[in-house]
């Protein structure tokens, strides 16, 4: 008992910082589906990669059951790292609603600890956990968890501190362990949510150069930055190369209109808190609010700056650093800097405006650790954590809970007859006309062709056939690069017919028929490249960690 006393207080600042985790993530352990904008499609999304992987696809990316039973390219464009974790949960009897909420509280745990761990370099123990605190009780983190139900994007803010802790042990502190660790954080960024790490990869580059410059050997420690960069997007093209070049096949991808998603400077300001879409009416439009604990960090800060002024140090810069992207994070947001948006080629990959408060939150954290750097006091921390808490802990809980089961998502087909996306996004370039969910994976056939011993598995089909004639093979489900077919064991072209369903010519007598769902060759080569990848950062783990610690 003594010894865990002990190791309370030795790391009762990181202890803090879990407490305040499970404060403002507690609600995610009541039973039922908090009722987010997103929640019900993860819900769904869970259900069929956990399928997929089931039968035997280790990196699924076709959803078998959706689009009235024909199927989509999915997984091709989704982040998967939340659907791993569900899957994993799944594996214990966890169900896809408690993986969803789950997913969002390890998620919150994890950011308050990564951001600590990351601010306890500049600003000691004490100022990390009073930003690590403002991070985790940001108003928009909980827009996040509890309005949008974002569970990629949250892992994203738990992994991006994460990210950023683990280059500043390799270049400030010259701590080669840090090299795949810091491999694999950028992975887990881009693994989580493509569109945010997008968003921090300049803002991590930028802090990256400012270490380098502030610290010694720099050509080594800009070698090193190259490394990790080149190395994490090996590590995630798996996901994200197929998904580019992959694009021109699927439908709807851009949905979103930049132009109507910039918020008015007074609902950055003002607290507010609906549970609609952003633009939906101010009487139940969701908040975009900065948060008034994190403006007060912002003011402070520049009195911070005034302190620091004297010393060339890297806080001064860093600080200088996040309180111009603090405002150039704010100006993006504003409807002023439409013409950066038009004219500044993938600003519109974005798809909204007010998704800059992804980074506006870790900014404003960060200056509100920087306080601890002119002031010591305990007293003043434990205000401003009571501050940031007070202010916003009436919105870390869902106006509701929906209390369902998994089996409620799997056969409406509301949830399912769709492409699970908003605008029935993801859907193939050749589906056309209208479907019905059909029984049997093989299309109506003349009663005199003969279908048997069929194994049907999410992306692989086997069966007997047999014909007096030549005909053309429809399978219900939809054309898309990948799927192959062969008779006897010998490839046969496949197609789309007016419909966009797969067919192919299968000759007269008996024949043992197999479908199955492959890689093409640019998911190939991402797999290969994946796989150099993963390669390299075992081998830098053994020589940094394991022989070193040797």
């Amino acid at each position: 008992m003594r010894k865990i006393f002990e190791l309370l207080l030795r790391y009762k600042y990181i202890f803090l910082v879990i407490i305040f985790s499970i404060i403002s993530s507690a609600s995610l352990l009541h039973s039922g589906l908090p009722p987010t904008h997103d929640g019900e499609y993860h819900v769904v999304r869970f259900w069929q990669f956990d399928k997929v992987l089931r039968d035997g696809d280790f990196y699924p990316r076709w959803a078998p059951d959706l689009n009235f039973g024909l199927g989509i390219p999915l997984f091709s464009y989704i982040y998967p790292f939340p659907n791993y974790v569900a899957s994993f949960l799944h594996t214990f009897g966890v169900s896809f609603i408690d993986a969803f909420k789950l997913n969002l509280f390890f998620a919150i745990i994890m950011a308050g600890i990564f951001f600590y761990l990351w601010t306890k370099n500049f600003f000691g123990k004490l100022g990390a956990m009073v930003g690590a605190v403002f991070y985790l009780f940001s108003p928009y983190l909980f827009v996040d968890v509890y309005i949008r139900g974002s569970v990629g994007e949250v892992w994203a803010l738990a992994f991006f501190p994460g990210f950023l802790w683990a280059i500043t042990e390799l270049i400030l502190n010259g701590n080669k362990k840090f090299l795949p660790v810091s491999i694999l954080f950028l992975g887990l960024v881009i693994f989580s949510h493509n569109i945010l790490a997008f968003l921090f990869f300049p803002f991590a580059i930028t802090y990256s150069f400012i270490l380098i410059l502030m610290s010694k050997e720099k050509r080594n420690k800009l070698i090193n930055l190259i490394k990790v960069i080149l190395i994490s997007l090996g590590l995630s093209s798996i996901f994200w190369l197929p998904a580019i070049l992959e694009t021109k096949y699927t439908v709807g991808l851009q949905i979103y209109d930049f132009r109507t998603n910039f918020p008015d400077p007074y609902q950055l300001i003002f607290p507010s808190w609906g549970s609609g879409f952003f633009g939906g009416g101010i009487q139940n439009e969701m908040s975009v609010q900065i948060g008034l604990a994190n403006l007060l960090a912002v003011a402070v800060s520049f009195f911070v700056l005034y302190k620091l002024n004297k010393k060339k140090d890297v806080k001064r810069f860093l600080v200088s650093f996040f309180i111009l992207s603090f405002f150039l994070v704010v100006f993006l947001m504003q409807e002023v800097s439409l013409f950066a948006w038009e004219k500044i080629p993938l600003m519109n990959y974005f798809q909204f405006p007010w998704r800059f408060l992804s980074l506006a939150i870790l900014i404003c954290s960060f200056l509100a650790a920087s306080i601890f750097t002119v002031f010591k006091s305990k007293f003043l921390s434990l205000f401003l954590v009571i501050f940031a808490v007070f202010l916003t802990y009436n919105y870390a809980h869902p106006a509701y809970y929906l209390e369902r089961e998994d089996s409620y998502y799997q056969t409406r087909p509301n949830f399912i007859d769709g492409t699970n996306s908003i605008g029935n996004v993801f859907n193939t370039i050749w589906i056309k006309g209208d479907f019905v969910r059909e029984k049997d994976i093989v299309g109506d056939l003349d009663k005199n062709i003969k279908v048997d011993k069929r194994e049907i598995k999410s992306t692989k089909y086997k069966f007997n056939i047999s014909s007096g004639r030549d005909f053309p093979l429809v399978l219900n489900t939809a054309y898309f690069p990948g799927w192959i077919a062969t008779i006897d064991k010998n490839r046969v072209n496949t197609y789309a017919n007016k419909n966009g369903l797969i067919t192919f010519n299968v000759p007269k007598g008996q024949h043992r028929v197999e479908v199955s769902f492959s890689d093409t060759p640019i998911r190939t080569l991402s797999l290969a490249i994946s796989l150099i990848a993963f390669v390299l950062v075992i081998k830098l783990f053994f020589q940094n960690w394991y022989i070193r610690y040797k």
